[in-house]
């Protein structure tokens, strides 16, 4: 716990309409929260860290499927703040301890469990739909937060923090070329969940030749 805050600002960019990233420059508080069943980390707001075009192509994509009209990507400046970062191997362990009294309690109620699914079109077969993900993040949440609001309930505070965010790193897309371990779409990803987490949004700019600005060259 000594070193799970993360200080830090860092940059994010969320991939959408081009109605809601201007939506969000000109309306910052009003934050769409995604509830999708099959989200990678849980219920919140997402990101892809420093990864602009990233976050283009997936607009991008929903627009191939009709989702979307006009595929944008806007920036943010974010603070993660008490996250669940699954980069750390504290979080996995803590998340493999809830994934195991859900399972206790899925089967005692004789239910099966969530899975994940491959999209029929992914030749790449990775999971797209991560419903069991998803719901073992959710459900770890839950408990978290319920145990915090029953320590308040019965001492007037609460010594349990609940997490401001979600971080994970996913390999996708198939190898980068034959015999890699490197993948053409690895990105890591982040799910605000404590809209505090996010200090303002912007408008990404446009590279310019830096050689050509100063006169260097022609």
């Amino acid at each position: 716990m000594l070193y799970s805050a993360s200080p830090n600002l860092i940059i994010g960019f969320h991939g959408c309409d081009e109605e809601t990233r201007d939506k969000l420059l000109t309306n910052p508080n009003e934050i769409k929260i995604s509830k999708q069943p099959h989200d990678w980390l849980g219920n919140g707001m997402y990101f892809w860290e420093n990864n602009y075009e990233r976050a283009l192509q997936w607009a991008k994509d929903k627009q191939k499927r009709n989702e979307i009209k006009k595929p944008a990507a806007i920036g943010a400046v974010l603070q993660l703040n008490y996250c669940c970062d699954f980069l750390d191997s504290e979080y996995i362990n803590t998340l493999k301890y809830y994934y195991s009294v859900m399972k206790t309690l899925y089967s005692n109620a004789g239910q099966p469990l969530p899975a994940n699914r491959d999209l029929s079109s992914d030749k790449h077969k990775d999971k797209i739909f991560r419903e069991l993900d998803c719901s073992v993040i959710e459900f770890m949440h839950a408990e978290i937060e319920r145990q915090a609001k029953e320590q308040i309930q019965s001492k007037s505070y609460s010594s349990i923090k609940i997490f401001d965010s979600t971080r994970g790193v996913f390999t996708e897309g198939g190898a980068a070329f034959e015999g890699a371990g490197l993948f053409e779409k690895s990105h890591i990803q982040i799910c605000i969940r404590n809209p505090n987490c996010i200090k303002g949004f912007f408008l990404p700019r446009k590279e310019v030749d830096f050689m050509k600005y100063v006169k260097i060259i022609d």
